[in-house]
């Protein structure tokens, strides 16, 4: 629960400031994992690439999952007069930019794999303690608002990402350098701007490891988000995937438009999806404030993603896909920017904020490495594209209607 003391409203520069923070960051990971490096794994090990880039995935994603719960739990506790969650962000900025640098230097798939895995750790220590400064600035009654802003721009970053290593560099190592500086460029201005109040004698506790376990059956609610944002992230990464080859084999892109490859309609997607969610990621942050309610907003905004699913499941129409990003976009990011609000009324205690919202990202990253596994067998053997979007959709469907399990909220 927020500290009843927390009732100033922050301005609209703070929520600029937060928001460019957040599609730095996610425009950095995105960017690298749709598009840099995969071109940088061609490089490094053509014939092997698809198997050498699921080894590099695979050990980023452990280090992200690790790391973003102990810089919650490292800000949660750290003092001095620059506050607990600025040190950290600077420190994920700086050496962030720094290991960007490194990875793009490396000629093996072993250098690649450390590179990323510390992408990740430096990144996750500038992103967990970026989430955690919000339910200790922002009320509750203006989180809605605020973190639909932040949506819209972590929604934004990929694009923008791509765009800039599509059209602005070229080659492996300068969109890399690219990425490095646009993460100075966004994140540094939030931190060092952001003033932190001097913490209260009674937060100042040692660390206990067992707190790194949230009972479910003490704490219900915090559990039962847990499961909704899980479901929906995975319903989210089954169905994008695959959609390369969804639009190349079932679709049939190149076929519709010959000459043009099948990564244009990945980005062509991409770009609709985001441009389409970005109202209503916006006007679900103000109306959950509006009306005091998360859950509504959050249970529909889930079966609106959940029936991009549906349509993808029985269509090899190129305009039905395209439907079908708008409505992935509109709902998958009204859900994200109010789901975000919700999270932060559900946190066990004040003190351990941090590493709650790291526990509760795990819902994030857990899926992106889950996904392909159980995406895989029903693509080859199991029923195809039908039967995979299929699921995708039953799963969102399931995340929909769990939210409703959550009783400290309304």
């Amino acid at each position: 629960m927020s500290s009843p003391a927390l009732t100033a409203k922050v301005s609209g520069g703070w929520t600029a400031r937060l928001s460019l923070a957040q599609l730095g960051l996610m425009m950095g990971w995105f960017t690298l994992i749709q598009i840099v490096l995969p071109q940088h794994m061609v490089v490094v090990d053509n014939a092997g690439k698809e198997a050498s880039l699921a080894v590099v995935f695979a050990v980023g994603a452990a280090v992200s999952m690790v790391s973003n719960v102990a810089f919650g739990a490292l800000s949660d506790r750290t003092r001095g007069r620059f506050g607990k969650r600025r040190p950290w962000i600077v420190f994920g900025a700086l050496t962030g930019a720094a290991a960007l640098a490194l990875l793009g230097t490396q000629q093996t798939v072993l250098g690649m794999t450390i590179g990323w895995s510390l992408v990740q750790l430096t990144f996750n220590a500038a992103y967990a303690s970026t989430v955690a400064v919000v339910p200790d600035r922002v009320p509750e009654w203006q989180r809605g608002r605020v973190l639909a802003v932040a949506g819209a721009a972590q929604a934004a970053g990929p694009l923008l990402g791509g765009l800039v290593v599509a059209l602005v560099v070229t080659g492996v190592l300068p969109s890399y350098l690219a990425m490095a500086l646009l993460l100075l460029a966004t994140v540094l201005p939030f931190a060092l701007a952001t003033g932190e109040g001097p913490v209260a004698e009674a937060e100042k506790t040692r660390f206990d490891w067992r707190t790194l376990w949230v009972s479910p059956r003490r704490h219900p609610d915090f559990a039962w988000a847990w499961v909704t944002r899980f479901l929906l992230n995975l319903s989210i990464s089954m169905g994008t995937g695959y959609l390369l080859y969804y639009l190349r084999d079932a679709i049939g892109y190149e076929r519709l438009f010959p000459g043009h490859g099948v990564d244009e309609g990945v980005l062509i997607l991409l770009a609709v999806s985001t441009v389409a969610g970005i109202a209503p990621t916006l006007l679900s942050g103000w109306l959950s404030d509006k009306l005091g309610k998360r859950r509504p907003i959050v249970s529909v905004a889930a079966l609106l993603t959940a029936s991009a699913g549906v349509l993808l499941a029985f269509t090899t129409s190129w305009p039905t896909v395209i439907v079908a990003a708008v409505i992935l976009g509109a709902g998958s990011g009204a859900f994200l920017a109010v789901d975000q609000a919700l999270l932060t009324q559900v946190l066990p205690t004040d003190l351990d904020r941090g590493k709650d919202l790291g526990v509760l990202n795990l819902a994030s990253a857990g899926p992106q490495v889950l996904a392909p596994v159980l995406a895989a067998p029903l693509v080859t053997q199991l029923g195809g594209y039908p039967a995979l979007y299929t699921v995708t959709a039953a799963v969102g469907i399931a995340g929909a209607l769990l939210v409703w399990k959550i009783r400290g909220v309304p």
